[in-house]
């Protein structure tokens, strides 16, 4: 498997209230979907009071493979059909970062 030194992360925000229903749709039809695209995906949650916050992390071996799946522009986001729905705002950009090191990442 190659080794990846780009990390891709999203942020989005729900109500606590629809964080689980949210959850399993972002899984469903995020997640899965660019984990079949990307070297590996991590999804993570924060609940809070009042909000529940997911970051989406994706892999990629460089920026070209990334921008095969994510279009020219990297950072542009590619909202799910019903984010809208879901989410308190909708994000404007995704973050790109350059992976300077990674140890044993699940077992890697």
């Amino acid at each position: 498997m190659p080794t990846p030194t780009i990390a891709r992360i999203w942020r989005g925000r729900t109500s606590r209230a629809r964080a689980d229903e949210y959850e399993q749709y972002l899984t469903e039809n995020g997640v899965k979907v660019l984990a079949d695209r990307a070297l590996a995906v991590s999804q993570f949650r924060e609940d809070r009071e009042t909000d529940s916050e997911f970051i989406t992390v994706s892999y990629w071996e460089n920026v070209e493979a990334m921008s095969r799946y994510a279009g020219s522009d990297p950072r542009k986001i590619h909202h799910l059909p019903r984010d809208e729905e879901f989410l308190l705002e909708l994000p404007e950009s995704v973050q790109v970062l350059r992976i300077t090191s990674a140890f044993r990442l699940f077992g890697a």
